[in-house]
């Protein structure tokens, strides 16, 4: 039996290498289309986060804004921003129509269901005192997106940046 796994598991090893498979990645391709090309950001307003600026002027602005901003840049891409509410983005993130979503969310959020959370990239004192791990949204299933996201957020001194927050 052991010999039959082990067997088994050889050639499952070889045809996957021989079919040229990458992992992470991205079934719909988003990590080579925003290279070079648009980064689609989803952002609800939740200062100091993300903060829309007054009237309809402006790019929006915040730790997050400057964040995803500094992503894009690290991609040679473009930022396209798409303001609405956590749940509108959310579906616009399930239906491809943006790649990342920010508004200051965080490990608990109700939308893991339905997105895919990058790891914590700050933690902060919450408004009872709990700790709050900050996350983005992205699009289930673009892994190798989500992870050069999770990369370059790591490489931030984000919790350096936060100064009265902590």
């Amino acid at each position: 039996m052991r010999a039959t796994t082990v067997l088994v598991s050889g050639v499952l090893v070889v045809a996957v290498a021989g079919c040229g498979v990458t992992v992470p990645s991205d079934p719909d391709g988003t990590l080579d289309r925003v290279r070079g090309g648009q980064l689609r950001v989803g952002v609800t307003p939740n200062p100091p986060w993300t903060e829309l600026p007054a009237g309809e002027d402006g790019p929006p602005a915040g730790l997050e804004v400057d964040l995803v901003t500094g992503f894009a840049e690290h991609l040679g891409a473009d930022v396209e921003w798409e303001v609405g509410s956590e749940e509108e983005l959310v579906g616009d993130l399930e239906d491809g129509d943006v790649d990342v979503v920010v508004g200051g969310l965080t490990a608990r959020s109700p939308w893991a269901s339905r997105a895919a959370l990058t790891r914590p990239y700050v933690t902060v004192p919450g408004e009872r005192g709990e700790e709050e791990n900050h996350v983005m949204a992205t699009r289930t299933g673009e892994n190798a997106f989500l992870v050069e996201l999770e990369r370059y957020l790591i490489a931030q001194d984000v919790q350096a940046d936060l100064g009265g927050l902590r």
